[in-house]
């Protein structure tokens, strides 16, 4: 035990425990969603929002399908130039009126694991197309990785969410969503870059405790 304090393996022990806290917050591991759980948060999405903003028919399929693992929302948005302000009605930028929104969005998503995968603003219309409408004029393209797709509905139903939604509906012109998973990634995820990133620290801690004594 002596040695393992003055070697400095201890430092291994607390990149070992971070790692867990880490893997244990940022990957599912509670499955797949049951029929049970399908049930309530379809009654809880649509009591919480009667106007049918959202296809119930394909969020329910999407749900039946799950297979507890993550996925990458694709969204796609035209940001109005101005538009009254949902809460003062002062007339307010669509760009601030989206802020408003993501500030409250990227918080709750985060905290289920979730993190923006990429996103980027559009610099020019289609140049390749085929049998589509004519382009909308999109402003930014976004990936959200969500952790599974019970967290994806825990988020959208809780009622402390909610009322974000109304600077969403305010500052898209148009928008439309749907879900994804990468077939070709060259970049490493934070499930595998992060537990290095912990062991680096490790050993340049042990390199440095052992230079000092």
């Amino acid at each position: 035990m002596e040695a393992f304090w003055e070697m400095g393996f201890w430092v291994w022990a607390v990149a070992l425990f971070a790692t867990a806290l880490f893997l244990g917050w940022y990957v599912n591991w509670r499955g797949a969603l049951t029929s049970v759980e399908i049930e309530r948060y379809l009654e809880k999405l649509k009591a919480g929002q009667p106007d049918d903003r959202n296809d119930m028919t394909t969020i329910k399929r999407f749900l039946e399908e799950d297979d507890g693992r993550e996925f990458v929302m694709l969204n796609l948005v035209k940001v109005v130039r101005e538009a009254p302000d949902p809460v003062t009605g002062i007339t307010t930028p669509g760009s601030a009126l989206l802020q408003r929104y993501t500030s409250v969005f990227m918080r709750a998503l985060f905290a289920k694991g979730g993190h923006p995968a990429i996103s980027a603003r559009k610099i020019g219309g289609y140049v390749d197309a085929w049998n589509t409408n004519p382009d909308p004029g999109w402003h930014i393209v976004g990936f959200m990785r969500y952790r599974s797709r019970r967290d994806m509905m825990k988020l959208v139903v809780d009622p402390r969410f909610l009322p974000a939604h109304d600077f969403k509906f305010a500052a898209m012109a148009e928008t439309f969503s749907f879900p994804t998973r990468p077939i070709i990634r060259i970049y490493a995820t934070p499930a595998a870059w992060v537990p290095l990133v912990f062991a680096l620290g490790a050993a340049v801690a042990q390199i440095a405790l052992l230079a000092s004594a």
